[in-house]
């Protein structure tokens, strides 16, 4: 009775995600956690990065073509595109093409490392052919003539003809120089240079250079009409940015130098939500100074300055007719001033 049941299936958990998962055949892609799960990469960087996963290949992936797809705009798909270069997830090269012109080739990789292993595996398997120099052709020997002796007629009497054997001539033995082969010069290879794994490159970023003419910095707007009423409404609109954007916590003196901006805002009629969506929308990644992006929003997206309003001329009742008319004063309105004035006149034809 005391035995436990292996086989009881597990409780599900009272909190966090429960996953109903149900058995795929078609229409799935396999991603990878390294990018679903990355810790350093934002959720818009991780999902631009799965939708390019599973698009086909030669599907157009630029800014504009995800612009039109996802209502993001452009500048925050391409800062997604951005981080994916920075960790290696997509690669990003100019290439030539027909007729001369330039595009854009864009490589996805499920396992950066892997990737960037094999390329550097690819480099140094690079099969190097070391320049030798030709071998010197061989002089060949030339054939040398021997000299052979000629034997000297023997004198014979007249008499007595006798016949002398004449002896064979022997070969005369000469030393022929035999010329060794000069030996070759062969160039010794160069060292190859075996390159270091390191991380991939991202793209080249339009910064400016040092010394680029910038533009004066705007300064801080203020209020026209400042009030104890909106300095409060902007302090607390400022203090409680951190509930919506948690990158924007700041100290209480960067509140107190920003709510003359912040004031400026509302008294020019923009409401509070418009205000702070304004100034904490997109931030860059990583955000090293948040103060400085507030004031730099608040400073050049500055509305404008609501339009004057239009005097209203208050009613007045007619103190003949008893008919309301409008005037800065009290009196008569104008069919009765008319009246008046025509019947103080003098008569033209007199009795």
């Amino acid at each position: 009775m005391d035995t436990q049941q292996v086989s009881a299936p597990s409780r599900a958990p009272s909190a966090g995600v429960v996953h109903i998962n149900i058995r795929l055949t078609d229409g799935y892609t396999i991603i990878s956690n390294r990018l679903s799960q990355h810790r350093g990469m934002s959720l818009l960087a991780i999902g631009v990065g799965t939708h390019i996963q599973s698009l086909p290949d030669g599907r157009r992936v630029g800014v504009k073509a995800l612009a039109e797809r996802f209502p993001e705009s452009e500048v925050r798909i391409a800062a997604a595109l951005r981080e994916l270069e920075e960790h290696g997830f997509l690669r990003r090269t100019r290439v030539r093409a027909g007729g001369g012109k330039l595009a854009t080739r864009t490589e996805s990789y499920n396992h950066p490392e892997a990737a960037a292993r094999g390329r550097v595996r690819a480099a140094v398997a690079a099969p190097v052919v070391p320049a030798v120099a030709a071998a010197a052709p061989v002089a060949a020997a030339e054939p040398v003539p021997v000299p052979v002796a000629v034997p000297e007629p023997v004198p014979v009497a007249a008499a007595e003809p006798v016949r002398v054997p004449v002896p064979e001539p022997e070969p005369v033995r000469v030393a022929v120089p035999v010329l060794e082969p000069a030996p070759a010069r062969v160039a010794a290879p160069e060292p190859v240079p075996v390159p270091v794994p390191v991380d991939p490159v991202p793209g080249p970023r339009l910064v400016p250079t040092p010394t680029a003419p910038r533009k004066p910095r705007l300064p801080l707007p203020a209020p026209q009409q400042p009030t104890e009423a909106l300095y409060a409404a902007a302090a607390d609109l400022l203090a409680g940015l951190p509930k919506t954007a948690p990158l924007f916590l700041l100290s209480e003196e960067d509140v107190r130098g920003l709510v003359p901006g912040v004031a400026a805002w509302l008294e020019r009629g923009a409401r509070p939500d418009a205000v702070r969506a304004a100034i904490t929308d997109d931030p860059p990644a990583p955000l090293r100074h948040p103060a400085k992006l507030l004031r730099h929003r608040l400073a050049t997206l500055l509305p404008p300055p609501l339009p004057a309003a239009v005097p209203v001329v208050p009613l007045q009742n007619c103190d003949d007719c008893d008919r309301a008319f409008r005037s800065s004063v009290p009196g008569c309105c104008r069919g009765c001033r008319d009246a008046r004035a025509y019947a103080d006149e003098p008569g033209l034809i007199s009795a």
